[in-house]
């Protein structure tokens, strides 16, 4: 039994690397949900953010106290470096100086409850003349974190629950 054990170690931890690649690969090659998928767009960039998403405390339509989603307040970043910020609007904007605002027209539940949900919106304004002068589709996915759930008891309080995601810009 012992022997078995040691083989099977000896085998995962020589295939791992290989292992993971496939499993890279495949993850690469899913396709994205439906109702997000935007097929015939060019991709212009991939950023990752990460920050907060931040919640206030309204009264609902049932008068009764909920957390409200208000704003985004996060860092993007490609290839190791900032690159730009999110914020209300909701609006990306590059450190080239261009910037979108979108309207969320689909979306998908995130990987865990946890998780805010994937969108996809369409671009509404632009900003400047750089990398996003001429987005016409932002998607996001692979969000990690960002619900919240919780009641509260004092209108006008805010907080914030950490995310991550990577948010993909497109073109026709």
């Amino acid at each position: 039994m012992k022997t078995l054990q040691k083989t099977a170690l000896v085998a995962v931890s020589l295939l791992g690397p290989q292992l993971c690649s496939l499993v890279g690969a495949v993850a690469a090659e899913t396709p994205l949900p439906e109702a997000i998928a935007a097929p015939g767009l060019t991709i212009v960039l991939t950023a990752r953010a990460e920050g907060q998403q931040i919640y206030e405390c309204k009264a609902g339509s049932d008068g009764k106290l909920a957390w409200a989603f208000r704003e985004p307040q996060a860092t993007l970043t490609a290839d190791g470096k900032v690159v730009g910020r999110h914020y209300a609007g909701p609006t990306w904007e590059l450190a080239d100086g261009s910037a979108v605002v979108g309207k969320a027209i689909g979306n998908a539940p995130g990987a865990t409850t946890n998780d805010i949900a994937w969108l996809k919106l369409e671009a509404v304004s632009h900003k400047g003349s750089g990398t996003l002068a001429d987005i016409t589709m932002v998607q996001r996915i692979n969000t990690v974190g960002g619900k919240l759930d919780d009641s509260c008891d004092r209108p006008g309080g805010t907080r914030g629950m950490p995310y991550t995601a990577d948010y993909i810009f497109l073109r026709k």
